[in-house]
C-alpha cells in the first residue's frame, strides 16, 4: 500500500515523507567566514538547479557577506512587537509555505524575541527540517552546551546563547570553516569583522591570540569527533568488519608481573602526555594460575600508578595474551601500544614466537612501542 503524505490542517501544508537534511558550518569565532561559505555553497547549488532561499541572514554590515548574498532570494522577516518596540525574526511559517529545497539560516544559537512562537532559532530550524526542507546553518564552537564551562575558563566570558550538542550529532554534515588566528586578527584590524571603534576592545578580550588558538583546537577536535564517530557508526551497520578510523590517539600499556611494568606505565604516560591522548593500562590474567602475594601487590602498584597518571586500568582473563590485547585494543580504539621486551628464552621464542610477533601479526593500523629492559 502506498504511503500518503500527512496533511496538517493547522499548518496548511503537507507533511513530507522525509525529514530535511541539515548541514552545519561551524567555526572557532565570529569572522572566520562561516556565513560567506554557506552563501557560496548556496550559490553553487542554485546554479545546479536547486531552489535555494535565505531564511535568515545576519551580515553585521560586513560588505563581503552582503555582496555574497546578492542573487539569492530572501524570505522577508516577520515583525514582532515587544514592549512597544517592533523587532524582526525569521518567518518560519513563510519559509514552509514557500517550500524551497534548501534554506540558509544564520546564527543557529540566536535567542528569538520574546513573544515568538519558539524561544530559539535552532528550534525553528528543527520545524523546517521536519517539513522536509534541507537547511544550511552556522554556529560558533563556543555556543555548544557541553563546552560552555570550558570556553568560560579559556576566555573569561560566559556565553549566554547555547545550542544542545545533539544538533551536531544529528546533523547530516558538519563543516569546520577554519582560518589561522593570524588571519582572523588581520581581518579584525582591517575592519572586516567589527566596526572600527570595537577593534581594540575585541583584540584585548575575546580575540586574544591564546583564546583563538584554544577555540580553534576545540573546533578542529569537534570535527575529528564527528569523523571518528561517523566511521564507527557506519562500521556498526556494515555486514563486513570496518577498518579502524581513529582520529584521536589512544595509548595502551601492557603490564605484567615483571618488575619493568612500572617503567612501562611511566613511559606510556609520557607518550600519552605528548599526544594529549587517553591512557589505558592492561593486565591479562592467566585463568589457570593464581598470583602470589608479591605479584598481586606489584599489579596493584601498577594500577595505582596508572590512576595517578589519569589513566584507566583494565584487567581481563584469557589464556591467549595476544588475543586479549588485540580484543581490548579494538574495544577501546587504541592507536598506540606499549609493551616490554620479551623475557622469554630464545628457544621458547623460536618455538612459539614472541608476544610482540603475535601482536604485529594480529594488529592493523596500531603502532607498537617495544621498551627495552634488563632481564631479571
Amino acid at each position: 500500500m502506498q504511503n500518503l503524505p500527512d496533511v496538517s490542517p493547522d499548518r496548511g501544508y503537507i507533511r513530507p515523507a522525509r525529514r530535511g537534511k541539515h548541514k552545519v558550518f561551524i567555526g572557532m569565532s565570529p569572522g572566520v567566514g562561516k556565513t560567506y561559505k554557506m552563501l557560496e555553497e548556496g550559490h553553487s547549488l542554485k546554479k545546479e538547479g536547486t531552489d535555494v532561499v535565505i531564511g535568515l541572514l545576519e551580515t553585521h554590515n560586513r560588505q563581503e557577506t552582503i555582496a555574497k548574498a546578492v542573487g539569492l532570494e530572501q524570505v522577508p522577516r516577520q515583525k514582532i512587537t515587544w514592549s512597544g518596540v517592533t523587532l524582526t525574526e525569521m518567518d518560519t511559517p513563510a519559509i514552509i509555505a514557500r517550500q524551497p529545497q534548501l534554506v540558509l539560516v544564520d546564527e543557529l544559537a540566536h535567542t528569538n524575541v520574546p513573544g515568538s512562537e519558539r524561544e530559539k532559532r535552532y528550534q525553528d530550524v528543527e520545524v523546517i527540517l521536519a517539513a522536509g526542507i534541507d537547511v544550511f546553518s552556522t554556529v560558533n564552537i563556543q555556543h555548544l552546551e557541553s563546552l560552555n564551562d570550558l570556553v568560560a575558563r579559556i576566555t573569561g566570558i560566559v556565553v549566554r546563547e547555547r545550542v544542545p550538542d545533539r544538533l551536531l550529532d544529528e546533523a547530516d554534515e558538519v563543516v569546520v570553516v577554519d582560518v589561522t588566528p593570524e588571519t582572523l586578527e588581520e581581518r579584525l584590524r582591517d575592519g572586516k569583522i567589527y566596526a572600527p571603534e570595537k577593534i581594540d576592545q575585541s583584540l584585548q578580550n575575546f580575540f586574544q591570540r591564546r583564546n583563538l588558538i584554544a577555540l580553534r583546537e576545540l573546533a578542529l577536535r569537534e570535527l575529528a569527533d564527528q569523523v571518528e564517530e561517523g566511521a564507527i557508526e557506519n562500521g556498526n551497520h556494515s555486514t563486513n568488519e570496518a577498518p579502524y578510523c581513529n582520529v584521536h590517539e589512544r595509548v595502551l600499556v601492557c603490564v605484567s608481573t615483571y618488575p619493568n611494568a612500572i617503567q612501562l606505565v611511566r613511559r606510556g604516560a609520557r607518550i600519552s602526555g605528548y599526544m594529549h591522548a587517553p591512557f589505558y593500562c592492561l593486565f591479562v590474567d592467566n585463568p589457570d594460575r593464581f598470583l602470589n602475594k608479591s605479584e598481586s601487590l606489584h599489579i596493584e602498584t601498577c594500577e595505582r600508578l596508572c590512576q595517578e597518571f589519569g589513566g584507566q586500568f583494565v584487567r581481563v582473563a584469557d589464556h591467549n595474551k595476544a588475543r586479549a590485547i588485540a580484543d581490548v585494543a579494538k574495544d577501546y580504539r587504541i592507536t598506540q601500544i606499549v609493551i616490554g621486551e620479551s623475557q622469554q628464552s630464545r628457544w621458547k621464542i623460536l618455538l612459539r614466537g614472541s608476544l610482540t610477533q603475535q601482536l604485529l601479526q594480529s594488529l592493523k593500523n596500531i603502532d607498537v612501542h617495544i621498551i627495552a629492559a634488563e632481564k631479571v
